[in-house]
């Protein structure tokens, strides 16, 4: 499953997915995997999480990010969830690579069935309409 976490600067977004991944770590059999840009959640989310800055691997670019979260997946087949902070930060390509990222992470989610949730700085109207349907309400 793929989920987008969309609204604009302070919305909300963090907060959600710092209670998102809490409440996975709490039930999930396997690991949550929490990465971000830079270390701001170091004390936010429950230290049972796999908490990766992406900056510390050099991570830049929609195709990089995409390679990251798949060799998390290969070497870890008890990943239950990925939470991915300041997504197009990461990018770096703003909401032009919204849909192309969504599609090939939502194929990796469904090849190791791992939940995956993407927050994205943008508002549902700036979004394209293939990915509406993965945007959380």
């Amino acid at each position: 499953m793929i989920t987008l976490l969309i609204g604009k600067k302070g919305s909300g977004k963090t907060k959600k997915l710092i209670e998102l991944a809490n409440a996975a770590v709490e039930s999930s059999n396997g690991n949550v995997v929490v990465i971000e840009k830079g270390l701001k959640l170091t004390y936010d989310i429950s230290h049972k999480a796999r908490l990766v800055d992406s900056d510390a691997y050099g991570i830049q670019g929609m195709d990089a990010l995409v390679g990251f979260i798949s060799g998390i997946c290969a070497a870890n087949y008890d990943v239950t969830d990925i939470f991915i902070d300041s997504t197009l930060k990461i990018t770096g390509n703003g909401v032009a690579e919204v849909e192309p990222i969504t599609m090939k992470l939502k194929a990796l989610s469904e090849a190791s069935e791992a939940n995956i949730f993407l927050l994205v700085s943008a508002d549902e109207t700036e979004l394209p309409e293939a990915v509406l349907e993965y945007v959380a309400k």
